[in-house]
């Protein structure tokens, strides 16, 4: 496989080479307070990794049931890591990815949905989604020689690339709001990052950490304005579609705020349609909150608007600006997928029911996806009974105590 960078907007191509983050004409239109113009995404030409291919015939072949355990021997040699462009040997050791897709029996009761799913992310070694992308980024220093990473976060993202970074030898700079979490700032720390508390909130740690790197030097790390971040997040659609035995879901939850995840797991559906392992993509539903909503008001309104301030107790999705939100808006309209906004207290009702219901406790962001699902089914929404569905659950409740202590506190 051949890989290459292509703008999202005027489509010039752009070879992936360190220092190479946006298109350099597109990023001219940049306006104030609107997501990244000129955001680059991953394309590939020629055909894919052999196994991928051995996966590819044996899902044309599976009607027949003798070829069941090909099927099954295709799916476990379909690496994910193969479909990235960074060779295999240049990931650091540490567990990355391969989260586990629950059958949750009782809630699938509760809820009347028998092929309901939970992916959950929370699994991965620093407890989110977000490692997928370090994962990938760190891949990319080691193999150009790279030994600093720059990050902003409203947590997650950062605490993540500090675990990755740890595990790959890199050093990491971390551009954190003073308000984030405590257990995020402290898992950062415990990593050895070099963390930088900024008295704002995200879109002002943004746009230090990029000074920071202009001045000092670095790899960004940055949500959406690196495209490795978009391209790392795809791997979970990947999973879950061999854990599903090489199926599409029919929906998927995702919890979005500057809408990468939900960017990542497009691509990744794109990417087998691509391959011809899959005929189409799954209905993607953007959960927001209520008080971070977008993504939603431009799926609306057709673009962004005026920026509103963040307010949500989900602060894994708090953004006033989507950085990747041209990107998502894109696929969100190309291909038919909705947004549902929840309000805090939906959030924290569902983090609350999806635990005691299944025994996976979820940050406030990650709930907002499961909320968004008990939503539509008490409005009666677009759900078959048979349809399967997967909810994407992005991070662990423990990095969040204070926020679950607020639905009990009440009580």
């Amino acid at each position: 496989m051949e890989w290459s960078y292509a703008c999202i907007e005027c489509e010039k191509s752009f070879a992936i080479e360190p220092n190479r983050y946006l298109c350099d004409k597109c990023a001219t239109l940049q306006s104030a307070d609107r997501p990244l113009r000129g955001q680059l995404e991953l394309r590939f030409s020629g055909k894919p990794p052999e196994a991928w291919e051995r996966l590819r015939d044996a899902i044309a072949d599976s009607d027949d049931a003798v070829c069941t355990n090909a099927l099954n021997e295709a799916i476990s040699r379909a690496d994910p890591r193969l479909l990235l462009p960074v060779d295999l040997e240049h990931f650091p050791a540490i567990p990355v990815g391969g989260t586990p897709l629950w059958e949750p029996t009782r809630l699938r009761d509760a809820l009347a949905l028998p092929n309901l799913y939970l992916k959950d992310d929370s699994a991965n070694p620093t407890g989110s989604l977000k490692d997928r992308a370090s994962y990938l980024v760190a891949a990319y220093a080691r193999q150009h020689g790279l030994n600093k990473i720059v990050v902003a976060s409203t947590g997650n993202a950062g605490s993540s690339m500090a675990g990755v970074g740890a595990a790959a030898d890199l050093s990491v700079k971390l551009y954190l709001p003073a308000s984030a979490p405590q257990a995020k700032m402290i898992q950062a720390l415990q990593y050895g990052a070099d963390l930088i508390k900024v008295e704002g909130n995200y879109d002002q740690a943004f746009d230090e950490s990029l000074a920071d790197m202009v001045s000092h030097g670095g790899l960004s790390r940055n949500t959406a304005y690196n495209p490795l971040t978009v391209e790392g997040k795809k791997t979970a659609a990947l999973e879950i579609f061999l854990q599903l035995g090489a199926r599409t879901p029919d929906v998927v939850y995702v919890p979005t705020g500057d809408g990468v995840i939900l960017s990542g797991i497009y691509k990744g559906f794109e990417d087998l349609r691509s391959f011809g392992l899959s005929s189409r993509i799954p209905e993607l539903v953007s959960a927001q909150a209520l008080g971070s909503a977008a993504i939603t008001r431009a799926l609306k309104l057709g673009d962004f608007g005026k920026p509103c301030a963040a307010s949500t107790v989900a602060d894994s999705i708090s953004v006033d600006v989507p950085r990747g939100g041209y990107y998502a808006l894109g696929r969100l309209q190309r291909h038919g997928g909705r947004c549902v906004t929840v309000s805090d207290e939906e959030i924290l009702s569902a983090q609350y029911r999806l635990s005691s219901t299944s025994g996976l406790f979820a940050e406030p962001a990650a709930a907002a996806a499961f909320a968004a699902l008990w939503a539509d089914i008490k409005e009666e929404r677009r759900l078959e009974k048979e349809a399967c569905v997967v909810v994407l659950l992005t991070g662990s409740g423990l990095k969040d105590i204070p926020s679950a202590l607020r639905r009990f506190e009440h009580e």
